[in-house]
């Protein structure tokens, strides 16, 4: 029999352990031919923890059949579940991701002392204004005057980004990163784009070099030309 057609299979990976489950048969199932399995795959308590990615396919488990999963692997204890993987979500985890990813426009100026705080990406068709801020968990388009805060990434997201049209801001945050603005007096710059380079801190490259590095913001255009 091959492992397409075991209910269970587990497989060693250079980083542990693999178990892959049947995705058509019933949960059930899954838990009978997994205790057989661990019965008998040689492992024993003074062997170090072994890490085990699980891969559900197309089921969805929700959480207490995870915890019974969990519980069940942690019979053997040399055996730690560090991921579980599959190729539906639930309907609440779908919202929250279309959330997480739409773009919301604004038409507005900003003005000192003003809070803007958006889920997804925000579109602001106007200026932000000294003392004024803007913040999402996404990214942050800013089509006019920055000179502001912009928090992009609020909820951890270092791969967001900050683009205006024109850059000259308060201050720039992006998850846990912060850049203030310099102590001299400076100008502003046109079509920026602020990021988390490969040190960790926020950098302000040309947009077009941006683009380069993060081919997937060319979906940004492609939404809102869906949308």
């Amino acid at each position: 029999m091959n492992g397409k057609n075991q209910i269970v299979s587990i497989k060693g990976t250079r980083d542990g352990l693999t178990l892959h489950l049947d995705d058509e048969c019933t949960f059930e199932a899954i838990l009978g031919e997994l205790k057989k399995k661990l019965a008998f795959n040689g492992l024993n308590e003074e062997q170090p923890l072994i890490r085990l990615t699980i891969h559900l396919g197309r089921r969805y488990l929700d959480h207490e059949q995870k915890e019974t999963l969990k519980s069940l692997i942690r019979e053997k204890q040399n055996l730690v579940v560090e991921n579980i993987e599959s190729e539906v979500i639930s309907k609440q985890e779908a919202l929250e991701w279309k959330e997480n990813t739409d773009i919301n426009p604004l038409v507005k100026t900003v003005r000192s002392g003003q809070v803007i705080d958006i889920r997804g990406d925000l579109l602001l068709i106007g200026d932000v204004n000294p003392g004024g801020k803007v913040s999402a968990t996404g990214n942050i388009y800013v089509l006019g005057s920055l000179r502001g805060i912009a928090h992009a990434g609020v909820q951890g997201d270092q791969g967001a980004v900050i683009i205006a049209s024109y850059m000259q801001p308060n201050q720039l945050r992006i998850a846990d990163q912060m850049s203030r603005a310099p102590d001299y007096e400076s100008e502003g710059v046109y079509m920026e784009c602020g990021c988390i380079d490969e040190t960790g801190k926020i950098r302000i490259e040309p947009l077009q070099e941006i683009i380069k590095k993060r081919p997937d913001l060319a979906s940004f255009e492609r939404r809102m030309l869906n949308g």
